[in-house]
């Protein structure tokens, strides 16, 4: 063989090494804003199905909850751009040829207000071998910066605030919405934890589709000895047959009434009993705080 010939051939193998690695192409886009998760903490060979449940309750009013340091809307609308930048750094991650990604938003109920559904659908993303590109990933980008924020602020400007019937979710829809053979699961949940809803109202012995916080004062769960009181007399919510061991649930938002010191050991009881019957893969629970300090939180658990 001639040396042209060697040459040609490595030329050749050089070529194709390259076109072989085309995450490289992928990377050139930043994620948003700044902060990526580092690669090495995340494995790139799981397909992320990441779904998100909003809370549209009153809640958000930032007339009827003010927070002077970030209404809680705003650090909602924060919350879901650190989860698409952690769901964007896995996709980096990956060649193309591994690329099976999926991310979508969901309500319940759903809102009576056709722009929020519409923006709910551009919030879907599914990314395959077939279909990343730039293009793709810099919609993805655009579309997580700017709509969350829109959802909320079109759904206070409506000021028709329905409860949040996280209880039926689960009863009804979490198995067919948000769960997917062959994906790692995730249901971020974005709610002050309480749930709410004017047409479900169950109650079963002392548990309840349903936790308000003058629901907690009537049970007289304001003392120090609440657990107590709690567990002799069975309370939680209504639980479910469901076996959800493919879904990890992230809960984030918890914004207890400050009338009860012990408001927010309640919340998490209820939540951790709940999620627990169910056999959830795993689950967290995080008090509303300043978007900064939950980033760090929402990549790790991503």
């Amino acid at each position: 063989m001639t040396n042209r010939n060697i040459f040609l051939l490595l030329h050749l193998f050089i070529l194709m090494a390259c076109q072989d690695d085309p995450k490289k192409e992928l990377e050139i886009i930043s994620p948003i804003n700044s902060g990526a998760v580092d690669k090495s903490e995340i494995s790139s060979n799981q397909n992320l199905n990441v779904s998100f449940l909003l809370d549209l309750s009153d809640r958000i009013d930032p007339v009827k909850y003010p927070n002077e340091a970030m209404d809680y809307y705003e650090r909602d609308a924060a919350y879901i751009n650190s989860v698409a930048q952690a769901f964007r750094s896995h996709i980096n991650t990956k060649r193309i040829r591994q690329i099976d990604d999926r991310i979508q938003l969901f309500f319940e109920p759903e809102p009576s207000n056709s722009d929020i559904n519409l923006i709910s659908e551009e919030l879907k993303f599914n990314f395959s071998k077939q279909n990343t590109s730039k293009e793709l990933l810099q919609s993805f980008d655009q579309t997580y910066q700017i709509q969350p924020k829109n959802i909320y602020e079109l759904a206070i400007k409506d000021n028709n605030y329905v409860g949040s019937d996280t209880w039926r979710f689960f009863k009804t829809k979490v198995n067919d919405y948000c769960i997917e053979e062959g994906y790692r699961n995730i249901l971020i949940i974005l709610t002050d934890g309480y749930i709410f809803h004017k047409d479900t109202k169950i109650k079963q012995d002392n548990k309840t589709s349903y936790l308000t916080p003058e629901y907690i004062r009537s049970l007289k769960l304001n003392t120090n000895n609440w657990k107590k009181t709690y567990k002799a007399n069975d309370f939680g919510y209504i639980p479910l047959e469901k076996d959800l061991s493919n879904l990890e649930v992230l809960v984030l938002g918890l914004n207890p009434d400050t009338k009860n010191d012990f408001e927010e050991e309640v919340i998490r009881q209820y939540w951790s009993d709940w999620l627990e019957s169910m056999n959830v893969k795993g689950y967290k629970i995080m008090k509303a705080d300043l978007p900064s300090n939950i980033d760090k939180i929402i990549k790790e658990f991503i």
